[in-house]
């Protein structure tokens, strides 16, 4: 067994019946501050790497941030929205696609041209979704609120 279905095993095991109280009633929305949260651990554990050269702290907390995301895909399996796999399948096919340099045989003349290339690709990507485009400006504003409270709760304002 992979220890990508370990950790989901884990996390059903956690959302069953007789499983931890308080991760069975978590929902996409009750789990926002944890992942934020989470994410900036991984900036720290990224910080502590490069001064330090240990890369103890950014392997757990990137751990930490990959069991919010196996979280969010059991909760959105549970609702039949979608699985881990499909998380998966969906960023390696975003990867192969925005990077034709690599997967197809396509060659720029420049950094320039390729990183046009790349916008380009985003922009076709995001035809016809322009109405999700305000919801990550608030998105971004939820998410600083929500490192505020971690640092009040963590003791740092």
């Amino acid at each position: 067994m992979s220890e990508t279905d370990r950790l989901k095993e884990i996390v059903v095991r956690l959302r069953a019946e007789d499983g931890c109280p308080w991760d069975k009633v978590q929902t996409h929305a009750s789990l926002k501050p944890t992942c934020i949260e989470e994410a900036a651990e991984v900036v720290s554990g990224i910080n502590i790497l490069d001064q330090t050269g240990d890369p103890e702290n950014l392997k757990e907390e990137l751990g930490d941030l990959l069991l919010q995301v196996m979280f969010h895909a059991v909760i959105a399996e549970e609702e039949g929205l979608f699985t881990f796999e499909d998380v998966a399948k969906t960023v390696s096919e975003k990867m192969i696609r925005r990077h034709p340099h690599v997967f197809s045989g396509a060659h720029y003349a420049s950094d320039e041209d390729r990183h046009a290339a790349w916008e380009e690709i985003k922009k076709a990507e995001k035809d016809g979704k322009e109405w999700q485009e305000p919801y990550l400006k608030a998105a971004m504003e939820e998410a600083t609120e929500l490192i505020e409270r971690a640092k009040k709760r963590k003791g740092f304002v």
